[in-house]
């Protein structure tokens, strides 16, 4: 069993494949496993930071079972009980959506839970996404007039899907909010790593493949596919060639751009989205926040993990073109004035642009999603691109790596 990808969909099917007793070995074109999702120590910071930011929902099915499956349940930390802070730079009002228990959301209609001037038909109007067509953007359903749309919708649409809520495609975040705030308090609960992405996601998932025996490549880039007779027959990587048996089978977990370059005749989306993270050392830890939503600036969410500050911008293609010291500066305004820092100058940071951090989560480009099955008898696709129903998130790599993994479990079982 080969998985070419060792990012968490990659991991996810090797997780999967190997509690179920299949000999698998994973290759990573990188140096390290975790794609976008891990951890390294910053040298100008002296600290260890995210490559990027995630905020995770308990709600996220997925999640659960990956983290409970590689011995790491307790590695996310959060709120015992919903509650989403938020910040407007430009009014300075600050608030929290806090989301009751249950199924009926009777928190829109109480004042102290809910969005300054919204009103409770401006939250069901959000039930316009479950019939949204494939089509459909995310602002052509909404009123983008009322408050709500630029305090709450607009920077969910924007994060969940990093594309703009004028092109994203409604039909991917309806699904994330039927499984978080759909379904009550309990599944929307924040969620974010206790020390990093890498401590939660990658190296438990690295570990028990060593204990599998199952051994993890780095630095194999996989160059082309051999194919022939309905087949894979070979994978040429940078460092040599693997010859495959007529039992082994092959899942491909590389980017969108990777894929269509390896597989003939795929579709797959074309277009990207940028996402820019900030990381600035504090002078002290900040006590009594974890995250904040922030609107009306360029920051989106601020995330605080000890003396650590870190901000994330969705959909940044403009701001990615900017130098970092302006970035930086314009973050570090908005992230002193968050946290009621004053007047201070710029502290030692880092920024981090993913220029193709995912696909352009537009309607013209989810129609360019694949399934993870191919017209290659031994060959199956995952990653959080593949059509898994659900944005490019955490939560749907980690399906879409399950889900080959059973693809390949199921073959197995038929053969």
């Amino acid at each position: 069993m080969h998985i070419v990808g060792a990012g968490v969909a990659g991991l996810s099917c090797a997780v999967r494949l190997a509690r179920a007793g299949r000999q698998v070995t994973v290759y990573e074109a990188a140096g390290h496993a975790g794609g976008r999702c891990r951890s390294f120590h910053d040298t100008t910071l002296d600290s260890l930071i995210d490559n990027g930011n995630h905020l995770l929902l308990s709600g996220n099915q997925a999640v659960v079972s990956y983290l409970e499956d590689i011995g790491a349940a307790d590695s996310l930390t959060g709120p015992n009980q919903a509650a989403f802070p938020f910040l407007d730079l430009e009014s300075g009002l600050r608030w929290t959506v806090a989301p009751n228990s249950g199924r009926i959301p009777w928190w829109i209609f109480s004042s102290d839970r809910r969005v300054p001037d919204s009103r409770a038909w401006d939250y069901l109007q959000g039930l316009r996404l479950a019939s949204a067509g494939e089509d459909t953007t995310v602002a052509s359903v909404l009123d983008t007039a009322r408050p709500l749309y630029r305090r709450f919708w607009q920077p969910l649409a924007v994060a969940v899907l990093n594309t703009a809520a004028e092109e994203g495609a409604a039909s991917l975040l309806w699904p994330v909010i039927r499984e978080t705030f759909g379904r009550g308090e309990a599944a929307c609960r924040p969620r974010i790593a206790r020390v990093g992405l890498s401590d939660s996601f990658v190296d438990p998932a690295l570990r028990l493949l060593e204990a599998a025996g199952c051994p993890v490549h780095l630095n194999h880039r996989l160059r082309g596919i051999e194919v022939g007779g309905g087949r894979v027959m070979a994978l040429e990587f940078t460092g040599g060639r693997v010859d495959l048996g007529n039992d082994d089978q092959v899942v491909l977990s590389v980017p969108p751009g990777a894929a269509a370059g390896l597989v003939p005749g795929l579709t797959a989306p074309q277009g990207s989205r940028a996402i820019v993270n900030g990381h600035f050392r504090l002078a002290r830890a900040h006590d009594g926040l974890s995250f904040l939503g922030i609107v009306g600036g360029i920051c989106q969410w601020l995330f605080v993990r000890g003396d650590i500050a870190s901000v994330t911008v969705s959909a940044a293609d403009v701001l990615a073109d900017d130098g970092a010291p302006s970035i930086a500066a314009r973050m570090w305004r908005e992230i002193a004035r968050a946290l009621d820092l004053g007047d201070l100058p710029v502290p030692a940071h880092r920024i981090v642009k993913e220029k193709r951090a995912t696909f352009a989560q537009t309607p013209q480009e989810a129609h360019r999603r694949a399934g993870p099955g191919t017209v290659w008898t031994n060959l199956t696709l995952a990653g959080d691109w593949t059509d898994t129903g659900l944005p490019a998130t955490i939560e749907g790599a980690l399906r879409s790596g399950h889900k080959a993994a059973d693809l390949v479990l199921i073959g197995a079982a038929n053969a």
